[in-house]
């Protein structure tokens, strides 16, 4: 999906941020920071919050933030247009 998209990512750099962000748990949820207190927790593999998951929502995949592929690609869409690719993620973004 991510390849017929043109979005860039490597296996180690999504494996490296996912373990960062939520040890690999697809129903991670972060309840106690700042964007949680602003009613928009961060979900999933990736710790994506809702606006950040449908605005880079990647068509074809669910539009459950909770959904694995749809998570992952969401954020490697968002590290793409941010930082270049997830690749060069390497702390919380």
């Amino acid at each position: 999906i991510m390849a017929r998209n043109k979005i860039p990512g490597t296996y180690n750099g999504i494996h490296r941020n996912v373990m960062r962000e939520s040890s690999g748990n697809p129903l991670a949820i972060n309840n106690w920071d700042s964007n949680a207190k602003a009613g928009i927790p961060s979900k999933g593999l990736l710790q994506v919050i809702d606006p950040t998951f449908k605005a880079y929502h990647v068509p074809g995949t669910s539009m459950n933030p909770y959904d694995p592929v749809a998570n992952i690609t969401a954020a490697c869409n968002y590290a793409a247009h941010k930082y270049g690719s997830i690749d060069n993620v390497n702390g919380a973004y």
